[in-house]
């Protein structure tokens, strides 16, 4: 079901376990819209990254300034009117709240997969922080949408390319421009 048709570029928060293939569907997405677009890998202090290279994983003290950053960002691509896609686990309904209390307009696509088919995709990446040592702790973090969180999931089966349009048609948008 397609969102209502809204004024303003949409701002999306591509979420779920590490690697589901957020980062390469949020850049496609934005390139799709249009939409300006950041990774939240991007938005961790030093310190964070360095626990979870030693397999330690975050706490939600960890990630408590991270999510207001990345809110911020949020907040301000609503504000001036831009939109944006920005990737984020935002495994809880509390690190979602929190990003919506920057953004109250944030939609979240969850992109769910299979334990095994992430984990042989985790097993496969290279040059990324997050060991596959950690995936088992953020399924059991993971809180799914809720009916009153404005969001939709995928399932990350298919192609990026089919996810994207998945994605776009669920935010109302064909060939860039609103439905």
């Amino acid at each position: 079901m397609a969102l209502s048709v809204e004024t303003e570029p949409p701002v999306v928060v591509v979420m779920g376990v590490s690697g589901v293939g957020k980062t390469t569907v949020a850049r496609l997405l934005a390139d799709r819209l249009g939409l300006p677009g950041a990774e939240a890998d991007d938005f961790h202090p030093p310190e964070n990254i360095a626990k979870m290279s030693a397999g330690v994983p975050l706490g939600d003290r960890d990630r408590e300034p991270w999510l207001h950053a990345l809110g911020r960002w949020l907040g301000d691509r609503a504000t001036a009117g831009t939109g944006g896609v920005v990737t984020c686990s935002a495994l809880k309904r509390q690190y979602r709240d929190t990003l919506r209390a920057h953004c109250p307009d944030a939609f979240f696509l969850h992109l769910s997969g299979g334990h095994e088919l992430v984990q042989d995709r985790l097993a496969h990446r290279v040059g990324h922080f997050m060991p596959t040592s950690l995936l088992d702790s953020q399924y059991a973090l993971l809180e799914p949408l809720q009916p009153d969180e404005r969001g939709a999931v995928l399932d990350v089966g298919p192609t990026p390319a089919i996810l994207v349009e998945s994605a776009a048609a669920l935010l109302g948008h064909v060939n860039g421009d609103l439905a």
